[in-house]
């Protein structure tokens, strides 16, 4: 299964902690690099872009990917979703 949502008010970096904190691993160990996270279930890719809010602000919006089976999922973009609107968003 894959389940693609979209964040405004977390960078990657946080992002990439957040799916440490739920178990999983960063590739390349680096939450300031650009690895995916994994863990035995699941694997989330993340990415970003500036998008217009009204004419003349912009903010930083974070795209995560989840990958795995449905009942994982479920709970872990839960999870995820919880710790992101929390900073912010």
């Amino acid at each position: 299964m894959r389940v693609e949502k979209s964040y405004r008010g977390i960078s990657e970096r946080l992002a990439r902690r957040y799916l440490s904190n739920l178990g999983g691993d960063i590739e390349g160990g680096d939450p300031e690099g650009d690895g995916d996270v994994v863990a035995d279930d699941w694997r989330a890719s993340i990415s970003s872009e500036k998008v217009e809010i009204g004419p003349s602000v912009k903010l930083t919006e974070v795209t995560v990917v989840f990958e795995g089976d449905e009942a994982t999922l479920d709970s872990l973009v839960a999870d995820f979703s919880q710790k992101a609107m929390r900073a912010g968003g």
